[in-house]
């Protein structure tokens, strides 16, 4: 059995819109939500388990940590996350190793999605 320590267990974003985010990230990565009160959402199948969390003190802060996702056919998830209502921050441009883009979600929070 591979040991689980020190493996990144869990994501947590911070939440705003509970509705939007549903909707956006089900539409275009197709995760699945439980729904844990009022503030709070956890996500699966996103690669690892995380969640979005709406108290008061997990307000949306610039750590510095991107989060990047992976697309085997970023133009047509590049539209996925538009018409889903997502922001492009940054358009697709390319870097050693392959292509990428920045977008916004609902709740103000930047991810990435890279492809070869």
């Amino acid at each position: 059995m591979t040991s689980k320590t020190n493996t990144i267990n869990y994501i947590e974003f911070p939440l705003k819109e509970k509705e939007q985010t549903k909707s956006f990230y089900s539409a275009v990565f197709k995760w699945e939500f439980t729904e844990w009160g009022e503030s709070y959402l956890s996500f699966a199948g996103a690669g690892v388990d995380g969640g979005f969390n709406g108290e008061a003190a997990s307000a949306a802060s610039n750590t510095g940590v991107l989060v990047v996702l992976y697309s085997s056919d970023l133009e047509a998830t590049l539209k996925d996350v538009q018409n889903a209502g997502g922001a492009i921050i940054k358009p697709i441009y390319s870097f050693p190793g392959g292509r990428r883009f920045h977008f916004q979600d609902p709740n103000g929070n930047e991810l990435a999605v890279w492809s070869e």
